[in-house]
Protein backbone atom coordinates (compact mmCIF):
# COMPACT_ATOMS: atom_id res chain seq x y z
CA UNK A 1 0.00 0.00 0.00
CA UNK A 2 1.12 3.55 -0.66
CA UNK A 3 1.35 5.94 2.24
CA UNK A 4 2.88 5.92 5.68
CA UNK A 5 2.64 3.65 8.71
CA UNK A 6 1.42 5.97 11.47
CA UNK A 7 1.56 5.12 15.16
CA UNK A 8 -0.68 6.81 17.72
CA UNK A 9 0.46 6.50 21.34
CA UNK A 10 -2.26 6.95 23.95
CA UNK A 11 -4.89 6.19 21.30
CA UNK A 12 -7.72 5.70 23.82
CA UNK A 13 -7.13 8.98 25.69
CA UNK A 14 -8.77 12.36 25.06
CA UNK A 15 -5.97 13.66 22.83
CA UNK A 16 -5.18 10.31 21.21
CA UNK A 17 -8.77 9.70 20.16
CA UNK A 18 -8.90 13.23 18.75
CA UNK A 19 -5.70 12.56 16.79
CA UNK A 20 -7.41 9.57 15.18
CA UNK A 21 -10.38 11.76 14.25
CA UNK A 22 -8.16 14.48 12.77
CA UNK A 23 -6.08 11.97 10.75
CA UNK A 24 -9.28 10.79 9.09
CA UNK A 25 -10.75 14.27 8.64
CA UNK A 26 -7.60 15.59 6.97
CA UNK A 27 -7.22 12.49 4.77
CA UNK A 28 -3.70 11.95 6.08
CA UNK A 29 -1.69 9.75 3.66
CA UNK A 30 -1.64 6.72 5.94
CA UNK A 31 -1.25 3.22 4.57
CA UNK A 32 -1.85 1.95 8.10
CA UNK A 33 -2.69 3.50 11.46
CA UNK A 34 -1.40 1.58 14.47
CA UNK A 35 -2.97 2.56 17.81
CA UNK A 36 -0.93 1.94 20.96
CA UNK A 37 -2.40 1.85 24.44
CA UNK A 38 -1.66 0.58 27.92
CA UNK A 39 -1.53 -3.13 28.68
CA UNK A 40 -5.03 -2.76 30.14
CA UNK A 41 -6.40 -1.48 26.82
CA UNK A 42 -4.33 -3.72 24.53
CA UNK A 43 -6.61 -5.64 22.20
CA UNK A 44 -9.34 -3.02 22.39
CA UNK A 45 -10.84 -2.38 18.96
CA UNK A 46 -11.37 1.15 17.69
CA UNK A 47 -13.27 2.43 14.67
CA UNK A 48 -11.15 4.53 12.36
CA UNK A 49 -12.03 5.91 8.93
CA UNK A 50 -14.53 3.14 8.23
CA UNK A 51 -12.24 0.37 9.43
CA UNK A 52 -11.56 -1.40 12.72
CA UNK A 53 -8.09 -1.13 14.23
CA UNK A 54 -6.78 -2.90 17.30
CA UNK A 55 -4.78 -1.34 20.12
CA UNK A 56 -1.35 -2.80 20.68
CA UNK A 57 0.94 -2.63 23.69
CA UNK A 58 4.31 -0.97 23.35
CA UNK A 59 7.12 -3.45 22.88
CA UNK A 60 10.38 -3.63 20.88
CA UNK A 61 8.52 -5.81 18.39
CA UNK A 62 5.32 -3.77 17.93
CA UNK A 63 7.10 -0.47 17.25
CA UNK A 64 9.02 -1.69 14.21
CA UNK A 65 8.33 -0.34 10.73
CA UNK A 66 6.61 2.91 11.67
CA UNK A 67 7.29 6.10 9.72
CA UNK A 68 5.81 8.67 12.08
CA UNK A 69 4.38 8.39 15.59
CA UNK A 70 2.00 10.89 17.21
CA UNK A 71 2.49 10.50 20.94
CA UNK A 72 0.17 11.59 23.75
CA UNK A 73 0.65 8.86 26.32
CA UNK A 74 2.20 10.93 29.11
CA UNK A 75 5.68 12.16 29.91
CA UNK A 76 7.00 8.99 31.54
CA UNK A 77 5.96 6.85 28.57
CA UNK A 78 7.40 9.35 26.11
CA UNK A 79 10.69 9.58 27.99
CA UNK A 80 11.07 5.79 27.79
CA UNK A 81 9.70 5.05 24.35
CA UNK A 82 10.36 8.06 22.11
CA UNK A 83 14.10 7.28 21.84
CA UNK A 84 13.28 3.63 21.10
CA UNK A 85 10.81 4.66 18.40
CA UNK A 86 13.44 6.92 16.83
CA UNK A 87 15.97 4.09 16.97
CA UNK A 88 13.41 1.89 15.21
CA UNK A 89 13.19 4.43 12.36
CA UNK A 90 10.21 6.63 13.20
CA UNK A 91 9.95 10.38 13.71
CA UNK A 92 8.00 11.16 16.88
CA UNK A 93 5.68 14.14 17.20
CA UNK A 94 5.27 14.33 20.95
CA UNK A 95 2.40 15.98 22.83
CA UNK A 96 3.83 15.57 26.33
CA UNK A 97 5.81 18.13 28.30
CA UNK A 98 8.87 15.90 28.59
CA UNK A 99 10.75 16.92 25.41
CA UNK A 100 9.57 20.49 24.89
CA UNK A 101 12.45 22.33 26.52
CA UNK A 102 15.26 20.02 25.40
CA UNK A 103 17.65 22.20 23.42
CA UNK A 104 17.96 19.71 20.56
CA UNK A 105 14.18 19.18 20.19
CA UNK A 106 12.26 21.74 18.11
CA UNK A 107 9.01 23.06 19.60
CA UNK A 108 6.75 23.59 16.60
CA UNK A 109 3.42 25.29 16.02
CA UNK A 110 2.21 24.74 12.46
CA UNK A 111 1.65 28.13 10.87
CA UNK A 112 3.94 29.87 13.37
CA UNK A 113 7.48 28.42 13.24
CA UNK A 114 7.42 25.56 10.71
CA UNK A 115 11.10 26.02 9.78
CA UNK A 116 12.10 24.82 13.25
CA UNK A 117 11.00 21.29 12.29
CA UNK A 118 14.00 20.94 9.99
CA UNK A 119 16.34 20.80 12.99
CA UNK A 120 14.78 17.66 14.46
CA UNK A 121 16.83 14.61 15.41
CA UNK A 122 13.90 12.26 15.45
CA UNK A 123 11.63 14.06 17.92
CA UNK A 124 9.47 17.14 17.36
CA UNK A 125 7.62 18.54 20.38
CA UNK A 126 4.09 19.89 20.45
CA UNK A 127 3.70 22.88 22.80
CA UNK A 128 1.37 22.99 25.75
CA UNK A 129 -2.20 23.54 24.53
CA UNK A 130 -2.43 26.83 26.42
CA UNK A 131 0.73 28.16 24.81
CA UNK A 132 -0.38 26.94 21.40
CA UNK A 133 -3.68 28.81 21.46
CA UNK A 134 -1.95 32.06 22.41
CA UNK A 135 0.81 31.68 19.80
CA UNK A 136 -1.64 31.68 16.92
CA UNK A 137 -2.54 35.29 17.75
CA UNK A 138 0.73 36.52 19.25
CA UNK A 139 3.17 35.27 16.63
CA UNK A 140 1.74 37.46 13.83
CA UNK A 141 1.87 40.47 16.15
CA UNK A 142 5.46 39.72 17.12
CA UNK A 143 6.52 39.34 13.49
CA UNK A 144 4.84 42.62 12.52
CA UNK A 145 5.73 45.00 15.34
CA UNK A 146 7.66 43.07 18.00
CA UNK A 147 6.56 42.25 21.55
CA UNK A 148 8.00 43.88 24.67
CA UNK A 149 5.78 42.45 27.42
CA UNK A 150 3.06 39.83 27.88
CA UNK A 151 0.59 39.31 30.71
CA UNK A 152 -1.44 36.16 30.10
CA UNK A 153 -4.46 35.01 32.13
CA UNK A 154 -6.03 31.71 31.13
CA UNK A 155 -9.38 30.03 31.74
CA UNK A 156 -8.78 26.38 30.94
CA UNK A 157 -11.21 23.57 30.18
CA UNK A 158 -11.10 20.33 32.14
CA UNK A 159 -10.45 18.23 29.03
CA UNK A 160 -6.89 19.55 29.22
CA UNK A 161 -6.48 17.24 32.21
CA UNK A 162 -8.05 14.22 30.51
CA UNK A 163 -11.15 12.07 30.34
CA UNK A 164 -11.34 11.45 34.09
CA UNK A 165 -11.48 15.21 34.71
CA UNK A 166 -14.41 15.52 32.30
CA UNK A 167 -16.19 12.74 34.17
CA UNK A 168 -15.47 14.44 37.50
CA UNK A 169 -16.98 17.72 36.29
CA UNK A 170 -20.04 15.95 34.94
CA UNK A 171 -20.61 13.89 38.09
CA UNK A 172 -20.24 16.89 40.38
CA UNK A 173 -22.50 19.05 38.20
CA UNK A 174 -25.24 16.42 38.15
CA UNK A 175 -25.09 16.16 41.94
CA UNK A 176 -25.26 19.92 42.46
CA UNK A 177 -28.21 20.32 40.10
CA UNK A 178 -30.03 17.40 41.73
CA UNK A 179 -29.46 18.77 45.22
CA UNK A 180 -27.46 15.67 46.17
CA UNK A 181 -24.17 15.27 48.00
CA UNK A 182 -21.34 16.24 45.67
CA UNK A 183 -18.72 13.53 45.10
CA UNK A 184 -15.39 14.58 46.62
CA UNK A 185 -12.74 15.74 44.17
CA UNK A 186 -10.31 13.11 42.96
CA UNK A 187 -8.63 14.83 40.00
CA UNK A 188 -8.50 18.44 41.23
CA UNK A 189 -7.69 19.74 44.72
CA UNK A 190 -11.18 21.24 45.05
CA UNK A 191 -14.59 20.86 43.48
CA UNK A 192 -14.55 22.08 39.87
CA UNK A 193 -18.31 22.16 39.24
CA UNK A 194 -19.64 25.75 39.49
CA UNK A 195 -16.21 26.88 40.64
CA UNK A 196 -12.97 28.44 39.34
CA UNK A 197 -9.62 27.10 40.53
CA UNK A 198 -6.67 29.51 40.31
CA UNK A 199 -4.35 26.54 39.92
CA UNK A 200 -3.51 24.47 36.84
CA UNK A 201 -1.08 21.63 37.55
CA UNK A 202 1.08 21.92 40.69
CA UNK A 203 3.24 24.29 42.71
CA UNK A 204 6.82 23.15 43.13
CA UNK A 205 8.46 23.89 46.46
CA UNK A 206 9.61 27.49 46.69
CA UNK A 207 7.79 28.60 43.52
CA UNK A 208 4.69 30.82 43.55
CA UNK A 209 3.96 29.93 39.91
CA UNK A 210 2.45 26.61 38.89
CA UNK A 211 4.17 24.23 36.51
CA UNK A 212 1.56 25.16 33.89
CA UNK A 213 2.38 28.86 34.22
CA UNK A 214 6.09 28.10 33.94
CA UNK A 215 5.40 26.11 30.77
CA UNK A 216 3.49 28.98 29.18
CA UNK A 217 6.30 31.44 29.90
CA UNK A 218 9.18 29.19 28.87
CA UNK A 219 7.53 27.75 25.76
CA UNK A 220 6.52 31.20 24.54
CA UNK A 221 10.15 32.27 24.66
CA UNK A 222 11.31 29.19 22.75
CA UNK A 223 8.67 29.38 20.03
CA UNK A 224 9.03 33.13 19.43
CA UNK A 225 12.82 33.01 19.95
CA UNK A 226 12.75 35.79 22.54
CA UNK A 227 14.86 36.19 25.65
CA UNK A 228 14.58 37.88 29.02
CA UNK A 229 14.35 41.28 27.34
CA UNK A 230 10.65 40.45 26.92
CA UNK A 231 8.83 40.20 30.25
CA UNK A 232 6.20 37.48 30.48
CA UNK A 233 3.81 36.72 33.32
CA UNK A 234 1.11 34.04 33.34
CA UNK A 235 -1.77 33.14 35.64
CA UNK A 236 -3.63 29.94 34.77
CA UNK A 237 -7.06 28.99 36.10
CA UNK A 238 -9.25 25.93 35.63
CA UNK A 239 -12.92 26.57 34.83
CA UNK A 240 -15.95 24.24 34.62
CA UNK A 241 -15.89 24.01 30.82
CA UNK A 242 -15.44 20.71 28.99
CA UNK A 243 -13.63 21.90 25.85
CA UNK A 244 -12.08 25.19 24.81
CA UNK A 245 -9.43 27.27 26.53
CA UNK A 246 -9.98 31.03 26.83
CA UNK A 247 -7.18 33.52 27.41
CA UNK A 248 -6.93 37.20 28.25
CA UNK A 249 -3.68 38.62 26.91
CA UNK A 250 -2.23 42.05 27.60
CA UNK A 251 0.54 42.70 25.05
CA UNK A 252 2.88 45.69 24.80
CA UNK A 253 4.53 46.02 21.41
CA UNK A 254 7.79 47.65 20.34
CA UNK A 255 6.02 49.60 17.61
CA UNK A 256 2.54 51.00 18.00
CA UNK A 257 -0.29 48.84 16.68
CA UNK A 258 -3.81 50.23 16.66
CA UNK A 259 -6.78 47.96 17.40
CA UNK A 260 -7.98 48.30 13.80
CA UNK A 261 -4.55 47.41 12.42
CA UNK A 262 -4.37 44.49 14.82
CA UNK A 263 -7.73 43.19 13.61
CA UNK A 264 -6.59 43.48 9.99
CA UNK A 265 -3.30 41.76 10.78
CA UNK A 266 -4.93 38.83 12.55
CA UNK A 267 -7.68 38.52 9.93
CA UNK A 268 -4.94 37.66 7.46
CA UNK A 269 -3.14 35.20 9.74
CA UNK A 270 -3.53 31.48 8.99
CA UNK A 271 -5.55 29.54 11.52
CA UNK A 272 -7.04 32.68 13.11
CA UNK A 273 -10.57 34.07 12.91
CA UNK A 274 -11.28 37.57 14.21
CA UNK A 275 -14.59 37.68 16.10
CA UNK A 276 -14.84 41.20 17.40
CA UNK A 277 -18.25 42.90 17.49
CA UNK A 278 -18.73 43.41 21.23
CA UNK A 279 -21.67 45.81 20.83
CA UNK A 280 -23.57 42.88 19.33
CA UNK A 281 -22.29 40.51 22.04
CA UNK A 282 -20.10 38.80 19.44
CA UNK A 283 -16.70 37.74 20.70
CA UNK A 284 -14.66 34.54 21.11
CA UNK A 285 -16.24 31.96 23.39
CA UNK A 286 -15.10 28.50 24.34
CA UNK A 287 -18.39 26.99 23.18
CA UNK A 288 -17.76 28.38 19.68
CA UNK A 289 -14.09 27.41 19.55
CA UNK A 290 -14.82 23.82 20.60
CA UNK A 291 -14.77 21.45 17.65
CA UNK A 292 -12.84 23.65 15.25
CA UNK A 293 -9.18 24.06 14.39
CA UNK A 294 -9.05 27.84 14.03
CA UNK A 295 -8.34 30.06 17.02
CA UNK A 296 -10.81 32.89 17.69
CA UNK A 297 -9.58 36.37 18.66
CA UNK A 298 -11.61 39.40 19.72
CA UNK A 299 -12.17 42.10 22.36
CA UNK A 300 -9.17 43.84 20.76
CA UNK A 301 -8.76 47.19 22.47
CA UNK A 302 -6.18 49.57 23.85
CA UNK A 303 -4.97 49.34 27.44
CA UNK A 304 -5.76 52.87 28.67
CA UNK A 305 -2.96 52.79 31.24
CA UNK A 306 -0.07 51.61 29.06
CA UNK A 307 1.57 52.93 25.89
CA UNK A 308 1.64 50.64 22.82
CA UNK A 309 -0.43 48.05 24.68
CA UNK A 310 -3.46 46.05 23.57
CA UNK A 311 -5.83 43.66 25.32
CA UNK A 312 -7.03 40.57 23.45
CA UNK A 313 -9.42 37.73 24.24
CA UNK A 314 -8.52 34.41 22.62
CA UNK A 315 -10.38 31.10 22.53
CA UNK A 316 -9.27 27.80 21.04
CA UNK A 317 -10.07 24.11 21.21
CA UNK A 318 -7.40 22.65 23.49
CA UNK A 319 -7.85 19.12 22.15
CA UNK A 320 -7.71 20.09 18.47
CA UNK A 321 -5.37 22.97 17.55
CA UNK A 322 -4.09 22.89 21.11
CA UNK A 323 -2.90 19.30 20.70
CA UNK A 324 -4.20 16.80 18.13
CA UNK A 325 -4.59 18.99 15.05
CA UNK A 326 -1.20 20.60 15.49
CA UNK A 327 0.42 17.16 15.86
CA UNK A 328 -1.15 16.02 12.59
CA UNK A 329 -0.22 19.30 10.90
CA UNK A 330 3.39 18.86 12.02
CA UNK A 331 3.36 15.32 10.59
CA UNK A 332 2.06 16.75 7.31
CA UNK A 333 4.82 19.35 7.43
CA UNK A 334 7.44 16.63 7.90
CA UNK A 335 6.13 14.87 4.80
CA UNK A 336 5.93 18.02 2.70
CA UNK A 337 9.51 18.96 3.53
CA UNK A 338 10.87 15.43 3.21
CA UNK A 339 11.85 15.34 6.88
CA UNK A 340 10.79 11.78 7.67
CA UNK A 341 13.29 8.94 7.80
Amino acid sequence: MSGYRVGVLGATGAVGSTILEVLAERDFPAAEVVPFASERSAGRKLSWNGATIECRPLSPETIQGLDVVLSSAGGAVSAEWAPQLVEAGAVVVDNTSYWRMHEDVPLVVAGVNPDAAATHRGIVANPNCTTMVAMMALAPIHRAVGIERLVVSTYQAVSGTGQRAIEELQAQSRAVLAGEDVPPPAIYPHRIAFNVLPQVEVFKEGDDYTTEERKVMAETRKILAIGEEVSISATCARVPVVSGHSESVNVRTREDLSPDDCRALLAGAPGVIVVDYPAAATYPMAIDAAGQDDVLVGRIRRDPGQERTLNLWIAGDNLRKGAATNAVQVAELLIERNLLG
